[in-house]
């Protein structure tokens, strides 16, 4: 696994949970809780729900209840996740990447599947500073791995999505971006057929930030 960073891009799309934010131990014991409940396995919903958005995953695996019964249970789980925030960390530099970043007046935007009230909840328990434009889950009728959220991202920062670059840590996250036409950046560990040929962070730590001709530089 080749870990590499240099990519020059006019704006900069983040997704939150696994490549900001660590807040593993709490979606583990949301998701088991709700696996419990239904008699469904917590190693498959977590396997299929990172980078979607809640209700698809409901649809997914209670396909048979009625719609307004799905968000009931996603309103409940949600509900549940914003409470929670012991154990919440950033993911190692985040912090200090968007502040470089946004003291150099790069145009950032944080693009998640979570709905908005969870993601300001997770960035402030992580002490990661939230960019002025944030797309969540209630922004886009199709989430995760459709392309929907990082163009809109891109849009709200008046810029292309192919002058992007777009920082991502799941599967469907990164589907997504790619199918938006951004530059990708696997944030972790996450390798398959769609992350060949990638840039590549562990982490954040070691990005170091740059302006040049008026573009951002970022080199790890």
């Amino acid at each position: 696994m080749i870990q590499h960073l240099d990519v020059v891009a006019d704006g900069f799309l983040f997704d939150m949970d696994g490549t900001l934010v660590d807040s593993t131990a709490i979606v583990e014991a949301a998701w088991g809780a709700f696996g419990a409940e239904h008699g469904l396995d917590p190693r498959e919903i977590l396997a299929f729900s990172h980078g979607r958005q809640t209700i698809d995953t409901i649809t997914r695996f209670l396909p048979d209840l009625p719609y307004e019964e799905r968000v009931e249970v996603v309103h409940a789980l949600v509900a549940d996740e914003v409470r929670r925030t012991d154990g919440i960390a950033e993911i190692p530099g985040a912090g200090a990447l968007l502040r470089a970043l946004l003291e150099l007046g790069a145009p950032v935007a944080l693009v998640t599947s979570a709905p908005r009230d969870l993601a300001l909840s997770r960035m402030a328990a992580a002490g990661v500073p939230v960019p002025d434009v944030v797309v969540s889950a209630e922004d886009v009728p199709n989430g995760k791995p459709a392309p929907d959220c990082y163009l809109l991202g891109a849009e709200r920062l008046g810029l292309a999505a192919t002058d992007c670059a777009a920082f991502e840590d799941a599967e469907a996250g990164i589907a997504s971006a790619v199918a938006a036409g951004t530059h990708v950046v696997v944030v972790g560990t996450q390798e398959s057929a769609t992350t060949v040929g990638l840039d590549r962070v562990p982490d954040h730590r070691a990005v170091v930030v740059s302006r040049e001709a008026g573009r951002f530089r970022l080199r790890a």
